[in-house]
């Protein structure tokens, strides 16, 4: 199985999984409060069930309340299709890209001291990074810059949690302005991000849920 196969198969895992467990995801509400101390933003994979995300948003998120203790928090899910459209333009991807850099713009805007944590698993991953400014494009559901955070808002971003990231299987990663606040998860065998060939291993990353809460919420603190 070749690396680009074995991708796709994981994109097809992931389908499968959500059909399997869209039956038991908890229905629990997720928006942005009106002005939480920070706001947790996350793009889910492909296909995957859940609030924000079953595999990873909502553990992620459970996570990061249980670490940030002393502040408030809110969440929203990005509004984007999160299926295998490639084609059209903008893909599902840049509309993704589209909706998290809108939103994270209007919070500021209305909540003048809100941080923000932005958590993309998989093709999510990819619409994180074109919102940061790191291109998708000839990734595995990814696709070109729309919209990139506003440089007057990038101080805000606290933490940036990547999980299968697609853009690392074409030998790209976060460099520059947010590299020192990104954490990027990349599991043994995984074949989206690396050069694995486990489908499975995409769906493990609810494993480094801790792991990124403790990181997100260290980068809160100013470590």
């Amino acid at each position: 199985m070749t690396r680009r196969t074995a991708a796709h198969a994981a994109a097809a895992v992931v389908a499968l999984a959500a059909g399997g467990a869209a039956a038991t995801a908890t229905a629990t509400t997720a928006h942005a409060a009106t002005c939480a101390d920070v706001d947790v933003v996350v793009a889910r994979g492909t296909f995957e069930p859940g609030t924000l995300g079953l595999i990873v948003g909502d553990p992620v998120y459970s996570a990061i309340q249980q670490k940030v203790t002393n502040k408030t928090t809110s969440s929203y899910p990005v509004n984007y299709p999160a299926n295998l459209d490639v084609y059209s333009n903008p893909n599902s991807a840049q509309k993704g890209n589209a909706d998290l850099v809108d939103h994270v713009t209007k919070q500021a805007a209305a909540c003048p001291n809100q941080r923000f944590i932005l958590v993309g698993y998989s093709q999510g991953a990819n619409v994180v990074d074109n919102s940061i400014g790191i291109s998708s494009d000839g990734a595995v559901v990814g696709g070109a810059i729309v919209a990139t955070i506003p440089a007057s808002i990038e101080p805000r971003v606290a933490a940036v949690l990547l999980f299968g990231n697609p853009i690392r299987a074409i030998g790209k990663s976060v460099t520059g302005t947010y590299a020192s606040r990104t954490d990027d998860f990349c599991a043994n065998g995984d074949p989206v991000c690396g050069a694995g060939t486990d489908a499975s291993a995409h769906l493990s990353y609810g494993n480094d849920a801790g792991a990124a809460a403790t990181f997100a919420a260290a980068r809160l603190s100013g470590a």
